[in-house]
């Protein structure tokens, strides 16, 4: 039996634990609040927050419920817009929408109103709260409206007491009086534990996009509470992140925003806060998309996976060749991603990540792509570039790669090597762009790479000239 909080009330029910959280919240719950948008996890119509407890501290997050499997609330704190209504008045966020004319038909606003609350409950932030509606869209209303109330949330926050979070958001008015209780409550839950049968669901940010309604009726094996697929660790030059790693996890970690000091600028163009807050890498490998972000981030890192046997013997094998043809990868029956490794960059490596759509922002790619570049006497003696968009799978590009490896570092070198990059890719015309602006913008962020990497030793004038 599933077991969960939603908002203040102990669920425990029986239904198949692959059905939408959204679903449960909306036609079993009858609360009506969060609403079906797009059911793709774009409009943050359906954005509830999810609690997990941790020593005695509970981390909330939002995501969107159209596309979260029930059974991942499994032993959580689920919170709706109706689970941060004071009793008698708008809470804090609600009235800065208010205050601030930020609501006309109000369709979206429970949304708005429910990332801008889990933004308030963020520890130890960095973002702002505009990031925190990232994946919230307002069909109506003048976003100016919605950012100022931000804004005014922003400050209020100023004076928060991170020591005692939960006790000050409860007197100034962001959230009701019984989220103290919640943590002792989910000590006392006796969550299921899942079978290991059916279709393997992690967050299910792509799967539940294309299938919601098959998974719904369908046996579902749950990874994302396996805490072997968790966890970023180094050890020895080597850094290990577990397939269930969110994208969220990877941009917030320390030490990799040391080693990639634009980490958190990258993952900004990866989808929207819900979504990051979901999507795990793992995931995002096995979907095999041919523009899948996070493939073509860790492939220039030139990355090794590791994978699992159902009797717990491992096999691992380089990233480039996992994918073999469209949606078509190299897992057995039985075997799961377990993690990806690569070797943490050194002084005289350099990376860097870009990435083209029609919208900056909560936007699948037209042409993304990276690279990681070691250069010694300006020589560059290892390369690894990546571009997704323009071939089956996501391409590493071997022949480049192998072309620039001993080479002078200038804009010749880089002009031959982008001939080289145009003969191993073959983009298809799509609703994206057609082949030939594929290829244009393949050159474009090929040359992007160098000019923000080494911008003394290759010169734009001279790689367009």
């Amino acid at each position: 039996m599933i077991q969960f909080i939603l908002n203040n009330q102990i669920i425990k029910t029986s239904e198949k634990s692959g059905v939408t959280l959204l679903d449960f919240i909306r036609e079993q719950q009858q609360l009506k609040g969060t609403k079906i948008g797009c059911r793709e996890g774009d409009c943050g119509a359906c954005t509830v927050l999810v609690g997990e407890l941790n020593n005695n501290n509970i981390a909330y997050q939002s995501i969107t419920s159209c596309i979260s499997p029930l059974g991942n609330a499994n032993g959580k704190h689920i919170v709706t817009v109706e689970g941060i209504n004071l009793p008698k008045e708008l809470n804090t966020v609600q009235k800065a929408m208010t205050d601030n004319y930020a609501t006309q038909c109000g369709f979206c606003t429970p949304g708005f109103v429910v990332s801008m609350t889990g933004y308030a409950l963020e520890q130890n932030k960095t973002n702002t709260c505009n990031d925190a509606i990232s994946g919230n869209i307002c069909r109506c209303t003048g976003y100016k409206s919605i950012e100022k109330a931000g804004l005014e949330i922003e400050q209020k926050l100023e004076q928060k007491d991170d020591n005692h979070q939960i006790a000050w958001l409860i007197k100034e008015g962001f959230i009701p009086n019984y989220f103290e209780t919640i943590p002792e409550k989910l000590t006392q839950l006796q969550p299921k534990v899942f079978e290991k049968t059916g279709v393997k669901v992690a967050n299910g940010t792509d799967l539940y996009v294309r299938h919601a309604d098959k998974m719904a009726e369908e046996e579902v094996h749950l990874l994302a509470d396996q805490n072997a697929l968790k966890g970023i660790s180094f050890s020895e030059g080597i850094c290990t992140l577990g397939a269930n790693t969110t994208v969220t996890e990877i941009a917030e970690n320390k030490r990799l925003q040391t080693l990639f000091p634009k980490l958190k600028q990258f993952l900004k163009l990866v989808s929207s806060e819900q979504i990051r807050n979901m999507g795990t890498i793992g995931g995002n490998f096995v979907n095999a998309s041919p523009i899948g972000d996070m493939s073509i981030f860790f492939l220039a890192l030139n990355s090794t996976l590791t994978i699992q046997k159902e009797d717990g013997l491992e096999r691992q094998i380089p990233f480039q060749e996992f994918h073999k043809n469209y949606k078509k990868y190299d897992l057995q029956e039985g075997e799961i991603l377990k993690n990806i490794s690569f070797k943490v960059p050194q002084a005289n490596d350099s990376f860097n990540f870009e990435k083209v759509s029609k919208r900056t922002h909560l936007d699948i790619a037209s042409v993304n792509a990276a690279g990681r570049i070691t250069v010694e006497n300006n020589t560059i003696t290892n390369a690894h570039f990546s571009v997704g968009g323009v071939a089956a799978i996501p391409k590493y590009l071997y022949k480049t790669n192998t072309f620039l490896t001993g080479k002078i570092i200038d804009s010749a070198t880089v002009k031959e090597a982008e001939t080289v990059l145009q003969s191993e890719i073959s983009p298809i015309s799509d609703v994206r762009g057609t082949s030939e602006y594929k290829r244009l913008l393949a050159k474009q962020l090929f040359f992007a790479h160098f000019i923000e990497l080494f911008p003394s030793q290759v010169e734009l004038n001279k790689l367009i000239a």
